[in-house]
């Protein structure tokens, strides 16, 4: 963002206010349309006419977008009638918030790596997860997952399976599923259809990464497929990758799973 030491009355044209702020013409209209930041005034062609107290709304919408706050939420607190220093002195706390964030952040990350370049080989403990990441992850996890699901062979294999797991295995097995998660994004906005052989190739990648941690049936599959868009968690975590992949994901694996003669809607777990 550039500096404004302009006279009170100087109006800027939707270019060089874009241009002064540090954004795109496209993000001022946007602003404008939603009410955020509004010009002031207009020429007689319409042009947009951007004030000094214009771009100073501009800047400090900036500024706390930068804290992560909503566009909406940020237009209701320019709108309250707070004095500038106080808005400056709530901007700096929640920026100084976020950085005390960040730099938690980091030191987790730093923790990690350390125990990975010193000991490769060894798996990670219930402690050192809770240790290292902290708010993020929790023994509780593990527990309601136990609980649901304890009393079941599939269970039994998958943390057996788990326990062998080196650190380096989790990297592998993290980088692997964010590499199919992806591939499943990019096909849904080219618009692969559910049934169709990319579709089907696709829904056994995902069968697969699965199985690593126990033979996943498709009948299994399918009910697994439920939780993702029934679930909040994971179609929030889905839906973060791409908008309604969660629901794409389900059509693709119940299509597949008919292609084998399974009846999605009567899957049972077998």
């Amino acid at each position: 963002m550039g500096g404004m030491s302009t006279p009170d009355d100087t109006e800027f044209s939707v270019g060089q206010s874009a241009e002064i702020l540090g954004v795109t013409v496209r993000t001022l209209h946007h602003w404008d349309a939603m009410g955020l930041v509004r010009p002031s005034g207009r020429t007689y062609a319409g042009y947009r006419r951007y004030s000094h107290s214009d771009l100073q709304r501009a800047q400090h919408a900036l500024i706390y977008r930068e804290t992560g706050m909503s566009l909406a939420q940020i237009g209701e607190l320019l709108d309250s009638g707070t004095p500038v220093a106080e808005h400056l002195q709530r901007q700096r706390d929640l920026l100084a918030e976020r950085l005390e964030g960040l730099h938690h952040m980091i030191a987790a990350i730093d923790q990690i790596l350390g125990h990975e370049m010193n000991d490769e080989t060894t798996p990670l403990t219930v402690a050192e997860k809770a240790e290292i990441l902290g708010s993020s992850w929790s023994p509780d996890y593990d527990a309601e997952a136990a609980e649901r699901w304890g009393e079941t062979k599939e269970w039994e294999l998958s943390q057996q399976r788990q326990a062998s797991l080196t650190k380096k295995d989790w990297r592998r097995v993290k980088t692997e599923l964010e590499e199919l998660e992806a591939r499943l994004a990019e096909a849904m906005r080219r618009g692969v259809a559910p049934g169709s052989p990319e579709a089907n190739e696709l829904a056994e990648a995902h069968r697969a990464n699965i199985s690593q941690w126990f033979d996943v049936s498709h009948a299994q599959q399918v009910l697994i497929a439920r939780g993702y868009v029934a679930d909040p968690s994971f179609r929030a975590h889905y839906d973060e990758r791409a908008e309604g992949l969660a629901a794409w994901l389900k059509a693709v694996i119940d299509a597949n799973a008919a292609a084998h003669r399974v009846n999605p809607e009567a899957a049972r777990w077998q």
